[in-house]
């Protein structure tokens, strides 16, 4: 009846959710995400090509739905960002590494959104340029440019950063 193996969309959860993570940057949000285009991947089951990889199918259907979404926020609420960077980047002590990755993740936090996306596919989920630029539905050379421009801005600190400020515990003048 249906082209979509359902042992295999078990398999690609996991990167699923990680995937919606990085593009929501909010937990429930990225579940919200997942279980949508788990009911796209459903409805269109048909559309899925035997052979064809099915975790970047998967992940298109992911990154439409959040594209949609976004979209669809936009509109209503008629402001140019719908969500909010919450990331706690406080770091205790003298723990350098951790200052470190909260810097990154900030960076990486602050990259556009289609160079977030080309770089978390790609950098984290391990997916091929190609499978990358089937799952946004760009030119493979679109994923090369993006993934330069967003290791570019990460290596150069070019991204919109937050800075850290130091509170100390002993002061109450905050």
């Amino acid at each position: 009846m249906t082209n979509l193996p359902s042992v295999d969309v078990a398999a690609h959860l996991d990167s699923l959710r990680r995937y919606a993570r990085a593009l929501t940057r909010d937990e429930a949000a990225a579940d919200d995400l997942v279980q949508e285009a788990l009911l796209r991947a459903l409805e269109r089951a048909g559309t899925y090509r035997p052979g064809g990889s099915l975790r970047a199918w998967l992940a298109g259907i992911v990154h439409n739905r959040f594209v949609s979404g976004r979209r669809r926020q936009a509109a209503e609420a008629r402001r140019d960002q719908t969500f909010a960077d919450f990331r706690d980047t406080s770091v205790e002590g003298d723990q350098e590494h951790a200052a470190q990755l909260a810097l990154v993740a900030a960076r990486f936090d602050a990259l556009p959104a289609p160079q977030r996306a080309a770089l978390h596919l790609v950098a984290v989920e391990g997916l091929s340029y190609q499978e990358a630029a089937t799952a946004l539905d760009v030119p493979i050379g679109t994923i090369m440019s993006r993934l330069s421009r967003a290791r570019a801005a990460l290596r150069a600190g070019e991204a919109r950063v937050p800075t850290l400020r130091m509170v100390r515990g002993d002061r109450d003048d905050r």
